[in-house]
């Protein structure tokens, strides 16, 4: 303890001895050369590492680095009537690297390419000749748990980017009438398209400290909030869109047909309920997205309506007050110049309504020439035939073709009435019965679903209500054994509809073995609710008449629709029995 407590005061004594014969002025320039000193060796370093390692300053800074980034929003969903998801939007992420950063790290290509699930050649070629870039896709909208299982990896300049890609639940259902979206989210076909302003959102930004990795270490601040693009609520109900479509598919499959396609509008209100087309794709596998398989034939093919028209023209001539229901008229061949007009057989004498229950070209042809061209034309233009539906604004919507009545010559005017010589997509046909459902009154299309009653302005009479419910009422014996549309039966309901049957056009010329089968139809009949158009496009497996090929798929579509609006029945039994229905031309 002794010798402990006698160093200290040695070893101080010994450094005030020394401090007492350095002298001062060599004290002052000992510390001016080391201030010197690290001042310089500071500055050496700094040029060292900014001129000739600077490489290092680069990496230590981009170890932790402030930026903007893009903070992405979701594209608004579309919807059915009932809220039921049509068109989604999930989030992704894509795989995107720095290909200066990983062209430096090739000997760890290949566990990239496997993680990526790609051939190593694919990856090879997305990163040749881009030594210089500082940004590239590997691969776009992989799973989130298969993007984590890529960063896993940790390969230096391989990075993960938040996206959204949209998805159809219903897949090749609702394909024609959706289209779909690219691989940023821009509508590119369908409704898609149409509504593309209202569902696309604009992207937000937001201030954040990324690592090297471009990991988000910490958000410093938003800079603008992102806006999800807004929903849009469509007329159509998904389970009649599926109904619609199974009933059409099968109908396409089995009479080996080349295309299809089927409309149903709610009378009342001119929304769309449902539309379907064949052949069809899937949109969530861009394998599919051939324009033959996306195709929205309701809309884009056009076709001579045959004698779905005749009601109209019969309609027109009980307007005039010179025809009846009752009113008899021969049906044997008649020469028109030098034209025969014929039916399939000579039926001889018919009233007007057995004339639309067999569908007599010979006698709406009659109804028809004793009034002027331009009636039966004005008619057409009223009905929509002609121009747009407007019921979306997507692309690709046809007008068809109705050509000045001035150029019908007699023969034209004839063929006029019974569905030749002019050409009409299906959802046009399906306005045109509306008119028929409604009394005479057109109520204009629509995609969307409303959200309240039509207005008085909204609406426009086309036809005199007493000459529409006497043409319902003939339309109801087509759907009879005495009539061409039995197979568009529903039992319970009356159904009141028209069979048609075109002949296709090649080359300028209608071809003897080609045709197009169609039926058009409004039930229940005695208070019309549902509208509902069949195309058939060249069908091969024998038969091809509206009635037999076309007709079927308004039968088996309608009874399970309406079951599931619960629309009561008014062709029951007990209602037979009582008297209260009474078919125009039934025996008492």
């Amino acid at each position: 303890m002794n010798k402990s407590f006698t160093r200290k005061p040695r070893w101080r004594a010994l450094a005030r001895q020394a401090l007492k014969t350095f002298p001062v002025v060599s004290r002052r320039v000992l510390v001016l050369w080391l201030v010197f000193a690290m001042a310089g060796s500071m500055v050496a370093r700094a040029t060292y590492l900014q001129l000739v390692h600077n490489d290092f300053l680069q990496e230590q800074g981009n170890e932790r680095f402030l930026r903007v980034v893009e903070v992405p929003a979701h594209r608004g969903m579309i919807l059915d009537r009932n809220g039921e998801p049509l068109a989604v939007s999930s989030p992704v992420d894509s795989i995107w690297a720095e290909p200066s950063e990983l062209l430096r790290q090739r000997e760890r290509w290949p566990s990239l390419a496997a993680a990526l699930k790609l051939p190593l050649s694919e990856l090879e070629e997305k990163l040749a000749g881009r030594d210089d870039s500082k940004f590239a896709y590997l691969r776009r909208h992989l799973a989130p748990n298969l993007a984590q299982q890529v960063l896993k990896l940790k390969i230096p300049g391989v990075h993960a980017k938040r996206e959204y890609r949209r998805y159809y639940p219903d897949a090749e259902v609702t394909s024609h009438l959706l289209g779909f979206t690219d691989i940023d989210d821009a509508g590119q076909e369908g409704l898609e398209k149409a509504f593309d302003p209202q569902l696309k959102g604009i992207p937000g930004r937001k201030r954040v400290i990324q690592d090297r990795m471009a990991r988000i270490v910490e958000d410093v601040e938003n800079v603008q909030a992102p806006q999800p693009g807004k929903p849009v609520v469509l007329s159509i109900d998904r389970r009649l869109q599926y109904l619609a479509y199974r009933a059409l598919k099968t109908a396409v499959a089995e009479n080996k047909a080349s295309a299809g396609a089927a409309v149903i509008v709610d009378a009342r209100t001119g929304e769309v309920l449902a539309m379907v087309s064949q052949p069809a794709g899937n949109p969530n596998n861009r394998a599919e997205l051939h324009s033959e398989l996306l195709r929205n034939r309701a809309i884009t093919d056009v076709y001579e309506p045959g004698s779905t028209v005749k009601p109209f023209t019969a309609a027109l001539g009980l307007e005039s007050g010179k025809w009846s229901p009752g009113t008899r008229v021969s049906t044997s061949p008649m020469m028109i110049g030098r034209y025969s007009v014929r039916d399939t057989h000579n039926y001889g004498v018919l009233d007007v309504t057995r004339i639309i229950s067999k569908s007599s070209n010979v006698g709406v042809s009659k109804i028809a020439l004793s009034m002027p061209a331009q009636k039966l034309w004005q008619l057409y233009q009223d009905l929509g035939f002609g121009s747009q539906t407007k019921a979306a604004a997507w692309d690709g919507e046809q007008s068809g073709v109705l050509r000045h009545f001035s150029k019908w010559g007699e023969i034209g005017h004839a063929t006029h009435s019974f569905g030749y010589g002019f050409s009409v997509t299906i959802l046009q046909l399906a306005e045109a019965y509306t008119v028929l459902a409604a009394d005479g009154m057109r109520r204009p299309l629509t995609l969307r679903k409303r959200e309240g009653p039509l207005g008085p302005d909204e609406q426009e009479r086309v036809l005199n209500a007493s000459a529409v419910r006497q043409v319902r009422a003939m339309m109801e014996q087509v759907i009879s054994e005495r009539g061409t549309g039995l197979k568009a039966d529903v039992p319970g309901y009356r159904v009141a509809g028209k069979t048609g049957t075109a002949r296709k056009i090649s080359g300028g010329r209608y071809i003897s073995n080609r045709h197009v089968a169609l039926f058009a139809g409004l039930v229940p009949a005695s208070d019309p609710r549902l509208v509902m158009t069949v195309l058939i496009d060249d069908p091969k497996g024998g038969a091809y008449y509206g009635g037999t090929v076309a007709a079927p798929v308004f039968s088996k579509t309608m009874g399970a629709v309406l079951r599931i609006m619960n629309i009561t029945p008014d062709d029951m039994p007990s209602m037979k029995i009582a008297g209260t229905v009474q078919p125009v031309g039934a025996l008492p």
